[in-house]
């Protein structure tokens, strides 16, 4: 007790005496050495920056010899490195070895001086001194490696690395730090390793990992990178079958690649492993649609639907796979009447089931579309439209995608300005929303398709920004369809004559449409938009299925107009036809090549060299 009050009574004294010193203000000495350092750092910092590094290390070793911290002794350093005043760095850098012996990265700083002053034994020397110091500590481990990085000396930074590994034993892999410095080097394959030692060891770094490995397998542009990670994989997924995280990689990088297939099986077989509830094959299957794979978006929207209507992603698998098996038919242009008229008999039985509410909008508005534009039902379309419109309680979102389907309709029925009508209210309504400007762009088309240029070509300048990239794209292209192709003299018949044609193609009117694109050419002896009419009949004629006359189109368009703006379309879109409809191999490879060589700016330029690799057999 008697211990305690003195210990009170000391506090008592001392406090109010720490107290007072703490609050007490710094002399006016003080105060004006404060802020002439201040004044001195601001005026050495910008002298660094403007390169002056003589007056920047004359006020640096006035700051570091009052104040020798490590902000002060880096910009020293350095001034004194690019100054090339070698001796003088060698001193500093050596006081500093001796104040701070635990701090070894000073050894790489020293070597680095013996390195620019042309001594590379020494330099050697201090590197191996460094190298000698580490301990088993995961700080000073990282601190070291990135102190060779900084300097420029790589493999000692991987050296460093790997002594850490042995120091440290299974504490901590450095499996990233060591995938970055053999990217930085360009060794793929070690790199890879790595990353993949680092998912072994750590499950929970996936999202990581895939991450990391996306940048190389997208700039992977001769298919090095991928082939090798694919090999991998399949070496890791024979050695234990079971391993999940394998298993998802796999998935993972067949979707990268696109190659849905593998994908599929792989999802399929996660699913039925772990009894999931189909959101992997559901994924897959979104995507198999988006990247007009659509059989096997069949085959995994037939595979969800086939667990159950307990499970979540049923009634999206029905409409999907609807969606998926109506993209196919008219995609292959092909399809016989009954296929159209068999889809849209299940369109109707599928809905009949559910009941017309807001869930099933998404199938009545699809079903729509079969109706008017392919099975010629506009009053059944209609209907079906306006009563989905008045559905209570579903999405404002969806209420405004069937109002834009249904505008879609009225103009392909010739209903103009009940088209406008409903475009402009999901415009007004959806402000600043890529379904606004979806809205938007519609109408600027439809007025492009009435002879109203220049209002069109405003309401596009202005969705050149519009969030969605496809919408902006589109926006774009149209705004310089409008712009670039008006007579010399101002009265726009020849673009009049080709929206006439875009609008009678739109409507399916295909046959009067070619017609009216051949009145173009009567127009004069030229015309800046004879390459776009022969690019447009092309892609009649492919809607058709003459994919002959189509190939001819436009090889015309790429001999004739080389440098116009539709070249590398035309090349891309030969290429497409060849690979794909008359799968002649060899000449689609010569034009994705032609592509390459003579149009490398072009949008397509990274699709066309994946499909080179693919026909080549030199991709996974």
């Amino acid at each position: 007790m008697k211990y305690r009050l003195l210990y009170i009574a000391f506090l008592m004294v001392f406090i109010p005496v720490v107290a007072q010193a703490q609050v007490n203000p710094p002399t006016p000495q003080q105060r004006r050495n404060l802020q002439q350092d201040n004044t001195e750092e601001r005026l050495a910092s910008q002298y660094y920056r403007n390169k002056e590094y003589d007056k920047a290390a004359a006020l640096y070793e006035k700051l570091y010899d009052k104040s020798p911290t490590q902000y002060y002794y880096t910009y020293y350093y350095f001034c004194l490195i690019q100054l090339r005043e070698y001796q003088k760095a060698n001193k500093l850098v050596k006081k500093q070895i001796r104040k701070y012996p635990q701090i070894i990265k000073y050894h790489v700083d020293l070597g680095y001086v013996y390195i620019q002053a042309g001594e590379a034994v020494r330099a050697e020397k201090e590197f191996e001194e460094a190298l000698k110091k580490l301990t088993p500590n995961i700080a000073q481990i990282k601190n070291l490696a990135n102190a060779f990085y900084a300097r420029g000396q790589i493999d000692y930074a991987t050296e460093t690395y790997n002594k850490g590994r042995k120091l440290v034993k299974n504490e901590y892999g450095f499996h990233f730090e060591m995938a970055n410095l053999y990217k930085l080097s360009g060794n793929y394959t070690a790199m890879i390793d790595e990353y993949l030692a680092e998912l072994m060891e750590n499950p929970e770094s996936i999202q990581s990992v895939q991450n990391r490995l996306q940048v190389a397998v997208n700039n992977d542009s001769e298919g090095t990178v991928t082939d090798y990670l694919w090999k991998s994989l399949l070496q890791l997924n024979q050695k234990d079958p079971e391993n999940l995280e394998t298993a998802e990689m796999l998935l993972w990088l067949s979707v990268q690649i696109k190659d849905f297939t593998f994908a599929l099986t792989q999802a399929k077989s996660l699913d039925r492993r772990y009894n999931e509830e189909g959101d992997r094959v559901f994924e897959v299957a979104e995507l198999c649609v988006s990247n007009a794979e659509y059989e096997e978006a069949v085959e995994a929207f037939t595979y969800v639907i086939n667990k159950g209507e307990q499970y979540p992603y049923y009634m999206e698998s029905l409409t999907g796979l609807l969606n998926a098996r109506y993209l196919k038919i008219i995609n292959d242009f092909t399809y016989q009447e009954e296929d159209l008229l068999a889809l849209e008999n299940d369109y109707i039985t599928t809905i009949e089931a559910f009941g017309m509410n807001r869930f099933s909008i998404p199938l009545m508005r699809d079903l729509a579309h079969l109706q008017a534009f392919y099975l010629d039902k506009l009053p059944e379309s209609v209907e079906l439209l306006e009563h989905a419109i008045k559905i209570p309680n579903a999405p404002a979102n969806t209420i405004a995608l069937s109002k834009i389907e249904l505008a879609d309709i009225y103009l392909f029925s010739g209903e103009v300005w009940e088209a406008t009508l409903l475009y402009s209210q999901v415009d007004k309504a959806f402000k600043n929303n890529p379904l606004g400007h979806l809205a938007k762009y519609k109408n600027a088309r439809l007025t492009y398709y009435i002879g109203e240029f220049e209002w069109a070509r405003a309401q596009l300048d202005v969705l050149k920004a519009a969030t969605s990239k496809l919408i902006a794209n589109d926006a774009m292209e149209l705004s310089l369809l409008i712009s670039d192709n008006m007579d010399p003299d101002s009265s726009m018949n020849g673009l009049l004559i080709f929206a006439k044609a875009d609008l009678l193609s739109y409507q399916n009117k295909d046959d009067l449409a070619l017609q009216t694109l051949d009145s173009i050419y009567l127009i004069g002896l030229y015309h800046p938009l004879f390459d776009e009419v022969l690019f447009k009949k092309a892609e009649i004629m492919i809607k058709k299925g003459h994919y002959d006359e189509a190939d001819s189109l436009l090889q015309r368009v790429v001999d004739y107009y080389p440098f116009d703006i539709l070249a590398d379309d035309a090349l891309f879109l030969r290429a497409e036809i060849h690979e794909q409809q008359f799968n002649n191999i060899e000449q689609a490879m010569d034009l994705y090549q032609e592509l390459l060589l003579n149009y490398p700016g072009s949008l397509y330029v990274v699709e066309a060299r994946k499909r080179f690799r693919n026909l080549r057999n030199d991709n996974i």
